[in-house]
This record gives structure tokens, sequence and C-alpha cells, in this order.
């Protein structure tokens, strides 16, 4: 079984290569910085449900940024327990940080594609 931690430094692995360079960790055309390829939704997400006040900055931050991937996924974790009555396992949680918060209800072919071969790498780091 895998804890949560090695979880992280997994998706960072896949993310960034666990890069903090700001001129080498920024992806989808500048929206998705640090480390953990964080976008400021998922910033604002986290401020919003556990009233933090992470900014912009802190996706530069590997400390910071492995706090606000795991209060983000800790949070939809639960969302996804209560709407399905399970637990989430690994490769609930990589889809969410890959493909938002409930990406496990998505359905369009090519998305899915995506989430299950992005677990896959995943994986592979684990």
């Amino acid at each position: 079984m895998i804890t949560f931690k090695t979880l992280l430094l997994a998706i960072m692995m896949v993310e960034s290569g666990g890069s903090i360079n700001p001129d080498q960790a920024i992806g989808d055309q500048g929206r998705s910085v640090g480390c953990m390829q964080i976008q400021m939704c998922v910033i604002q997400d986290v401020n919003r449900v556990y009233g933090t006040s992470y900014t912009s900055d802190d996706r530069n931050s590997r400390k910071a940024s492995l706090e606000i991937a795991e209060a983000y996924l800790k949070h939809w974790g639960k969302v996804y327990t209560k709407r399905t009555g399970e637990e989430p396992t690994g490769e609930i949680y990589a889809k969410i940080w890959n493909g938002g918060a409930l990406a496990y209800e998505k359905t369009n072919p090519k998305v899915v594609n995506n989430l299950n071969n992005y677990w896959k790498k995943v994986r592979q780091v684990l």
C-alpha cells in the first residue's frame, strides 16, 4: 500500500520531474506552475475550503505546492467518498489531480483515455 505522501511525490515527478525552477516548471500555456503544476483555480479552491491564504507565488515553493496539493486532494477525496460511498484510491486521487475535482465522473472517451494514461505514468513512478 502506498502512502499519501508517496503518491504526492510520484505526481510531482510526473508533473515536473520535481523541478521548482520557474523557467522549467510552467505548463498549459502558463496556467500551470511549479513542481505540482498548480493552476490558480486550485489555489482559490483550497483557500475557499480551508480559509488559507495561498498565493500564486506559492506555486514556486515545493513545500507550499505539496501542502496545496494535499489539501485539494483530501477535500475532493472526501467529496468522492460522499458521492460514491467508497474511499478514494491512488488512482482516483491522481485522476482528480490531473482532470479536476470530479474527474472520475467524466465519460468522454478521449478524456477518460487521458486520465487513464496519466494514472499509468504515476503508477510507473510509484
